[in-house]
């Protein structure tokens, strides 16, 4: 279990910074190679749990820019008219996404338990959900813009296109950040705002869902310093990689694969 965990944290820390669905990766592993939970909604919480220790590794690459948003925050009158653009953003995203996420975790977990192959099921339903996040990514493929500062509609719009990533498949940067560029935002300014505004939910998250039930085993401990470690040792190298690279294509064939092994094993 502990190496289980160590890899896990391992893999989450690398995919985090990618448009590959970082929760779509530990779920299929957790469900088809690891077997250490139950159900989904163990699965989800667990997953939630190790992107907690990349937002830290976020924390900290980011730690600067937080701190400036932080004072403005407290000298809110006097703020820019950029920085209030940017909080207003991180403020409306992060209760969107927070309300929405929420509901849609719901619906996933009751909709497993009225079947009866429920790990099929979950496969199937992630290759899906990656053939969704391929389809923006290559929608978004060759999308350029100017825009730098979020108005309110972006942070409406971001509010709810975050909220899905809550859906195991569904990448939550490769979903921000295409939707950002089809808002006519630069590429750089669109993956800055996709990382800072996954930093107030993911903590928001794990205060709401997984703090009662917490329990600090060493294997819980280990997989949230690995996804912290590898987190941060390549944040940068790979969210130049991610600015540079498709992965839709990956995408694609990942979500053929799951889906039509699933069905061929039912």
């Amino acid at each position: 279990m502990n190496l289980d965990a160590i890899i896990i944290g391992i893999i989450q820390g690398i995919a985090e910074w990618l448009p590959v669905s970082s929760e779509g990766v530990i779920v299929l592993l957790e469900n088809n190679v690891f077997h250490n939970f139950d159900n989904l909604e163990q699965l989800l919480n667990f997953a939630l749990f190790l992107h907690l220790g990349t937002t830290c590794a976020a924390i900290v690459y980011f730690r600067k820019e937080l701190w400036n948003i932080i004072k403005w925050i407290l000298n809110y009158k006097n703020a820019p008219a950029q920085e209030k653009s940017l909080i207003h953003y991180l403020i409306i995203t992060t209760a969107i996404s927070g309300i929405l996420g929420i509901v849609f975790l719901q619906i996933v977990e009751n909709f497993e338990e009225s079947l009866t192959q429920s790990s099929k099921v979950i496969n199937i339903l992630v290759g899906i959900l990656l053939l969704v996040t391929a389809y923006l990514q290559f929608k978004s493929k060759n999308q350029t813009g100017e825009k730098k500062l979020p108005t309110i509609a972006d942070a409406i719009l971001l509010g709810l296109t975050q909220s899905f990533a809550a859906l195991p498949g569904l990448s939550r940067s490769g979903l921000t950040v295409s939707v950002l560029l089809l808002r006519n935002f630069d590429k750089k300014e669109a993956l800055r705002l996709s990382f800072l505004m996954s930093i107030p939910i993911v903590i928001a998250g794990n205060i709401l869902l997984n703090l009662n039930e917490f329990n600090a085993e060493t294997s819980m401990l280990l997989a949230f310093l690995a996804s912290f470690v590898f987190g941060y040792l390549t944040i940068n190298w790979l969210l130049k990689v991610a600015e540079k690279i498709n992965f839709a294509p990956f995408l694609v064939i990942v979500g053929i694969l799951m889906i039509i092994a699933s069905l061929i094993s039912v």
